[in-house]
């Protein structure tokens, strides 16, 4: 019943889709003739006012109507431009994730129930909510006389993304199966890492732990901290932190007011984001300007860390010797790191790789260093990967476009950023420490470790050896056999698969028959 579900509000979602004009503003190219025809049929059913409007405000008014976990869905994919295209990548990212408030009672009601006792005995005084998110909303709240901000949890929440993101798995199953070249993308895996993230995003323990972590990994940065968590008032559905008095980065005439430095807060951002990126391997994934704060004493404080991104050694030292390779114009350097890390197969010729680098690369050299933009760099490179099937990397297109989003707010506080300049000293500290002999030294202690870890596990190793090939022997001699239990199992499993694949399409025709008649 759960997928009849799902294609009941698959349906629902198409049609809401379709009403407001945002089927009708896909591109045609590169569609199949009977898809291409399919759109033609049904964009008479879109509003008339709906086609007035610019594309990026039929998307709010669709994700508006579809509800809180839909704006969840498309901010994610705006992180995603290889998935959906860079221009839908940059109206997704126009979505605001402004919810209505819920009632205080209910918050009040599950921060008791998350953290066993009750409202008095945790704070003096808990204050009307003061902003809503589709995840949570944030109240003032004072413990005795200090201020605090209180994250709660939307009620309801976990419940209604459980059934969209099983909608979306429907989706993402039927775009692999049906469109073949979009199997590269890794659909599926886009949807279990969305599910992923925004399960986490609703654990404030979670967000908690990683604010902790990047205020230890930044204790000595200059100009760079987060807020401080009260543990012993945060649960999974309550996130208890400092109140932060400060003015937000997009506010420019305020901070210029206050007598801030534009220019020195630019630069203080961006070598924080690379050195949390490049030292730490853990980033501030939502770094746009509302989540920017600027204290009295003109430190950035970062807010909201529902969302966060990892880099392993290897790619970070993929990103560093890709930058330091444009830098220096080794193109045959940046391409064979491609190859080195696994990101290109190895059946594509690297000299050819190296000339597709260099198309991007040229131009760049003959621009002033201001004008240059590092995050546009990455995306044209993401660009030219596609053309050598490189698979899908969904840490480093989470990097990409943190690092859109970073350079963008340095650019809004100086126009004439150079972000190369800011970035060196990071960067060629960061390439000093791990591509010399440092590196060398850094390796052979890694593989000590390996070797160790080996050793240790050849006693079990050996032993699981000895069974598979057991196995091995009693399969050639009796075949594979299921037990009858399995067997039983494998049968309703294909029974449900070609039942639920002949009423799929019926499922949907009606629902867009009962949409037609009770939305219309």
């Amino acid at each position: 019943m759960s997928t009849i579900g799902a294609y009941f509000r698959l349906a629902r979602v198409g049609w809401v889709l379709v009403r407001e004009g945002v089927v009708s503003a896909l591109p045609s190219q590169g569609l199949p003739p009977s898809v291409g025809l399919m759109k033609s049929l049904i964009e008479p059913l879109a509003r008339k006012r709906s086609l007035k409007q610019a594309r990026s405000e039929r998307l709010t008014r669709a994700v508006d109507r579809l509800g809180p976990s839909y704006v969840k869905i498309g901010q994610f994919l705006a992180t995603r431009p290889d998935v959906v295209g860079v221009d839908w990548a940059v109206d997704l990212a126009l979505l605001q994730d402004r919810m209505a408030y819920f009632p205080t009672e209910a918050a009040k009601a599950a921060v008791e129930g998350s953290l066993g006792r009750p409202i008095a005995d945790l704070y003096s005084s808990f204050g009307e909510p003061i902003a809503a998110a589709s995840i949570a909303q944030v109240h003032p709240c004072m413990i005795g006389d200090r201020q605090v901000a209180v994250k709660v949890v939307r009620p309801g929440v976990r419940q209604r993304f459980a059934h969209d993101i099983e909608s979306m798995y429907l989706l993402s199953r039927m775009q692999e199966r049906f469109v073949p070249s979009s199997r590269r993308l890794k659909p599926v895996e886009v949807t279990r890492t969305l599910e992923q993230t925004t399960k986490v995003e609703m654990d404030l323990r979670l967000e908690a732990a990683g604010l902790s972590e990047i205020a230890e990994n930044t204790k000595d940065d200059p100009g760079f901290r987060v807020p401080q968590v009260d543990w012993e008032r945060t649960g999974r559905d309550v996130l208890t932190m400092e109140w932060i008095d400060g003015i937000k980065m997009s506010d420019l005439a305020a901070l210029q007011a206050a007598g801030h430095d534009l220019e020195r807060l630019a630069e203080v951002l961006i070598q924080s984001f690379l050195r949390h990126t490049l030292r730490d391997g853990f980033f501030h994934a939502d770094m746009h300007p509302g989540n920017l704060f600027v204290d009295a004493a003109g430190t950035i404080v970062a807010v909201d860390m529902g969302i966060v991104g990892r880099l392993g050694k290897k790619e970070r030292r993929f990103l560093a010797e890709i930058l330091y390779g444009f830098i220096t114009r080794d193109y045959m350097r940046v391409a064979e790191v491609h190859f080195e890390a696994g990101y290109v197969p190895a059946h594509h010729d690297v000299a050819a790789f190296a000339q597709a680098i260099r198309a991007i690369g040229e131009p760049i050299h003959g621009q002033p260093a201001e004008t240059i933009s590092m995050a546009r760099l990455l995306a044209l490179l993401f660009e030219v990967t596609d053309l050598f099937e490189m698979q899908t990397r969904p840490e480093l297109i989470l990097l990409q476009k943190t690092m859109v989003v970073v350079e963008g707010v340095s650019r809004m506080l100086n126009p004439r950023f150079n972000m190369w300049k800011a970035a060196e000293p990071v960067v060629g500290a960061w390439i000093r420490d791990n591509l010399g002999p440092k590196r060398v030294v850094s390796d052979l202690r890694d593989g000590l470790k390996a070797a160790v870890k080996l050793a240790e596990a050849v006693p079990e190793i050996a032993v699981k050896t000895e069974k598979f090939h057991e196995e091995l022997l009693r399969m050639s001699e009796h075949g594979l056999r299921f037990d009858p239990e399995t067997a039983e199992a494998i049968g309703k499993a294909e029974a449900r698969h070609s039942r639920s694949g002949r009423v799929a399409l019926w499922i949907i025709a009606l629902s867009l028959v009962y949409f037609a008649f009770a939305f219309g």
